[in-house]
């Protein structure tokens, strides 16, 4: 019956249209697309110079010798126009190619002897780490990320594609990247984590066409963190009928939304690049999607369509809407659902199909209370964020589906409902991630403007490239539903300065407008409430300073840097009107399994050799009650949100460890700040986060571990992170005392335990019933290892990859934690070890080895099937002295 009323529903809606009935029915069937996207995977040759090659840069820099290079900034910046909204300010692009002889980009160049690599791909995370920071600054991650890098491969057209114009997506090359076709140079972007599109339809002939693209990371301080080198995003060819969507040319928002009805409005913009006008009919027909599966559902409703008559050259928008009912509404779990639907928008030429476009969506209200906080579709969701940087660890900066999946999978087990894109634009398969898991997310541009970080970063471009980069950025983002608000600046140097504010209130009026619908803000680390800057924000973004900065008596013997008292009450007093987050808070330090004694009697204190931390081991302390200088413990940024209703959350600096930034240990691959290591292994703050932000959940984590051989009969603090209210703590069967939760205390602790080998046990109740318990036990010596993969099914494409993790056992099978066995992994089968590591900053040994260490008792493997290959995957651990272990895994 509901078939039938369809059909009824679909000849009603099509009576007297200049499309055939039949057809008009054909379009409600789930659709397919009659554009052709081609990702570029496969097939490219590579080669990586440590100097300058080919006597070419985009522009003078001070770490190159100019008298012998050719700028080539003109040729490039022209990519911007069409993100530059004053037609007196496009650039012209000279008449002639570069007056320049470069090997690399001529079709007959002999590239045989360059490396067959797949893209995405990151050329320094296969590299040995550098033994110095001379080169590249320690901040980096001392991986060799300098250099520029030469990627070539063949690019075949047949007669039909000549009529079409064929387009290059480029969607992130580190950075400073140049494109050459048969020859010609086409274009390019500078700023490395933007996505690009370059028309190369006039450059191509029927055949075989050669591709070269040329990426540069200068040598010395380019990036504040690890940046990755190369073609570390998809590339992508892409086809269409001369008359089609613009690049990013649809705009779909919601209004009036509500469980019962909402309002779907679509601006699309289309041009004509053919040779003659064109009359277009635009179709917008709307279903639902499972993102998971990538698959169409249920038609759901129809744009009304337009008719538009297209000159030559000619760009024209075209607006429309449509009234849903019952719409499945998108927002966060566990209390919201991430519904998803699909926009197929087609333009026609009487009854023939010219081309297709897909935008997807979700349907949500947002509203933005300076004193409640942020509601979406009209529910209060307190922002439980972390801050994540854009490399994947072992993997480097080259996107992966599934690690990029890996690591929200077990941000959202700890209760993570937000993510802040630090500091800037992600993978644009990242925000479909987010999409899909129901993450709302900031999403973030500069981290410089005019005044730099560092000697090379993004300051060098900003005055070309500003406004190309956040249109760009915001046009590639904006329909992705669990993006909630824009981000266009972290910690300026310019926010104490009338600079700032100039500068800002021009970058939020082109936010605004490209984006009505969104608020904008940056990051503000140092600026006080009545700084000219916090008047150009939506809403205000701080970074530590609403929990104080170097504040509270563990703090007052610092007497460098900045201090500051709590800010949030002054930030609501000078803003009421705004709402107001924490976009960096805590900025706490943790070495996962480690411990220091004596601890601390406060809530928070900053990590020194007599507090929390041992300069010779490296450690800082998993009681997690220790911080980088102006930071703060997860326990009194707990506190200071509690305190103070009116925040709408924060995003905890960081939710996993990353390359680059050491702090405490300043040889370092990575710093301390996750709350979960570069391998993905949770650190002991994992539970203190899950037990505040998944109160319903039945949890307890008892730490210290309990191997102390050097501890008997001393003082051994034992500290219980639970969601319950009361706890109760047993040591070898002798109760150490039930505790109470007393108001703004986010952790039980028993301060005056003595240590003795045995058992640890933690019993916790709520609301007077029992809840979670928890058990430690000091182990027997290590003796063998146990594999564990978190899938044992991985696609067959040489891009799923499978995280194994190993640890080292006793003969009950308990994990030793203060283990640390050299083990060495092999792969067989139908797969290959991708990397390994076992989460310790200080380990230099190259991701790519099969032989490491274990720390503290874990070590990770990676590994992918043969890309092809069907079949069975043997991974196999051997450790001197231990018992092997091995898993089978299967290639499908």
């Amino acid at each position: 019956m509901r078939n039938l009323y369809r059909l009824i529903y679909l000849r009603y809606v099509f009576c007297g249209s200049s499309l055939s009935e039949a057809s008009a029915i054909k379009k409600r069937e789930p659709p397919k697309a009659a554009n052709e996207r081609v990702r570029l995977h496969d097939g490219w040759r590579f080669r990586r110079y440590e100097e300058i090659p080919d006597n070419v840069i985009y522009d003078f820099r001070e770490d190159a010798d100019g008298d012998n290079l050719h700028v080539l900034k003109p040729w490039i910046l022209p990519t911007a126009n069409d993100f530059i909204k004053n037609p007196d300010n496009h650039h012209t692009r000279p008449t002639e190619q570069p007056d320049v002889r470069i090997e690399f980009a001529k079709n007959s160049y002999d590239d045989s002897e360059w490396a067959n690599v797949t893209v995405p791909h990151d050329w320094a995370i296969e590299l040995p780490f550098l033994e110095d920071g001379d080169t590249i600054p320690l901040m980096m991650g001392q991986l060799p990320v300098h250099g520029v890098g030469w990627y070539r491969r063949t690019l075949e057209m047949v007669s039909d594609d000549l009529e079409k114009v064929v387009y290059l997506d480029i969607d992130g090359g580190m950075s400073y990247s140049m494109v050459w076709v048969n020859e010609h140079l086409v274009g390019g972007w500078p700023f490395g984590y933007n996505s690009f599109r370059l028309d190369i339809t006039s450059f191509l002939k029927q055949g075989k066409n050669s591709l070269a693209i040329r990426v540069e990371n200068p040598r010395g301080p380019s990036s504040r963190w690890y940046p990755g080198a190369g073609l570390y995003r998809n590339v992508w060819l892409t086809k269409v009928h001369p008359t089609h969507v613009a690049h990013w040319g649809t705009f779909i928002t919601s209004n009036d939304v509500s469980p019962e009805s909402a309002t779907v409005d679509l601006a699309v913009q289309i041009e004509n690049k053919g040779i003659e006008k064109r009359t277009i009919t635009v179709t917008t027909q709307i279903y639902e999607y499972d993102a998971k599966e990538r698959q169409h559902g249920e038609f759901v409703a129809e744009i009304p369509q337009r008719k538009i008559n297209l000159l030559r050259g000619d760009r024209q928008s075209v607006n429309g809407s449509v009234r849903i009912k019952k719409p499945r509404l998108w927002g966060p779990p566990p209390t919201q659902f991430p519904h998803l639907y699909v926009a197929m928008t087609r333009l026609w030429d009487g009854e023939k199909l010219l081309g297709s476009y897909e935008t997807q969506f979700g349907i949500r209200s947002l509203q933005f209370d300076p004193d409640k906080g942020l509601l979406v579709n009209n529910e209060h969701v307190y922002l439980q964020g972390v801050n994540q940087h854009h490399d994947l660890g072992a993997l480097g900066a080259a996107f992966n589906q599934r690690a990029a999946e890996r690591q929200l999978e077990i941000l959202q087990e700890m209760g993570t409902n937000a993510i802040r894109m630090s500091h800037n634009p992600p993978a644009p398969e990242l925000l479909d991630l987010t999409d899909r898991m129901g993450f709302l997310v900031i999403d973030e541009v500069f981290d410089s403007w005019l005044e730099k970080k560092t000697d090379l970063d993004f300051h060098l471009i900003f005055e070309d490239w500003y406004e190309a980069d956040l249109r760009s950025v915001m046009r590639r983002d904006r329909n992705h539903p669990s993006v909630f608000m824009w981000s266009y600046g972290n910690e300026v140097p310019e926010q104490n300065d009338e600079m700032g504010a100039q500068i800002s209130s021009s970058l939020r009026a082109i936010a605004h407008a490209e984006d009505h619908t969104r608020p904008t803000s940056f990051s503000l680390n140092t600026a006080t409430p009545n700084a000219s800057i916090t008047d150009t924000a939506d809403i205000i973004n701080l970074n530590y300073q609403g929990e104080g900065i170097r504040y509270g008596p563990a703090y007052n013997h610092l007497t460098e840097g900045t201090k500051k008292t709590p800010q949030y009450d002054a930030f609501h007093e000078g803003h009421p009107d705004k709402l107001i987050l924490g976009s960096e808070v805590a900025s706490a330090l943790s070495l996962r399994g480690s411990f220091v004694f004596p601890v601390t009697p406060y809530n928070s204190a900053p990590v020194n050799d007599t507090s929390g931390g041992d300069s010779d081991t490296l450690a800082v302390s998993a009681y997690e009650l220790y911080t980088a200088q102006p930071g703060s413990a997860a326990d009194r940024v707990f506190k200071a949100q509690d305190e103070h209703s009116f925040v709408a959350g924060g995003f905890v600096w960081a939710g996993w460890d990353y390359i680059g930034e050491p702090y405490w240990c300043e040889t370092c691959r990575s710093g301390y700040y996750g709350i979960i290591d570069l391998a993905g292994f949770k650190k002991e703050r994992f539970w203190l986060y899950q037990a505040h932000w998944k109160s319903i959940l039945p949890m307890a984590h008892i730490i210290p571990h309990w191997n102390w051989p050097d501890r008997e009969g001393k003082v051994t603090p034992v500290h219980v992170f639970t969601s319950g209210d009361e706890a109760e703590l047993f040591v070898n069967g002798n109760s150490q005392g039930r505790l109470k939760r007393e108001s703004l205390e986010y952790r039980f602790r028993w301060d005056n335990v003595t240590y003795e080998p045995g058992e640890v046990h933690a019993v916790t109740y709520k609301d007077g019933k029992k809840w979670a318990t928890d058990t430690v036990r000091t182990t027997g010596a290590a003796t063998g290892l146990r594999l564990t993969a978190d899938r044992t099914k991985i696609a067959s494409d040489g891009e799923d990859i499978s995280f194994v993790t190993l640890e080292v056992v006793d003969p009950d099978g308990h994990l030793v934690p203060d283990a640390a066995h050299t083990v060495t992994f092999s792969v067989s089968g139908a797969g290959n070890l991708v990397a390994t590591d076992n989460g310790f900053p200080a380990d230099m040994t190259a991701f790519t080895s099969a032989r490491r260490k274990a720390f503290n008792g874990l070590c990770l493997g990676i590994v992918s099937a043969t890309a092809g290959s069907f079949g069975t995957i043997s991974v196999k651990a051997e450790s001197e002295g231990l018992e092997p272990a091995e898993i089978i895994l299967q290639s499908v």
